[in-house]
């Protein structure tokens, strides 16, 4: 089964393994950095777009992050 929090930590490690800063995250999303900072905090999740974006920008697999694949 999957679980939120599951996804949220996934997004999060996925965010701080990137080496970018939350306002480098922001500015290729074209979004705020307080957003970023929800995201990271676990108060908020992207909207499924967002989400396609912030997975090519961080180089993540979203199957991953999504908990479809375990690696």
């Amino acid at each position: 089964m999957i679980v939120l929090t599951d996804i949220r930590k996934r997004l999060q490690e996925a965010i701080k393994e990137s080496g970018m800063t939350q306002s480098e995250i922001a500015r290729r999303l074209r979004i705020s950095q307080a957003t970023v900072a929800q995201y990271l905090s676990g108060r908020s999740m992207p909207a499924l777009d967002t989400f396609a974006n912030l997975c090519a920008v961080l180089d993540a697999d979203p199957a991953y992050i999504l908990c479809l694949k375990n690696y």
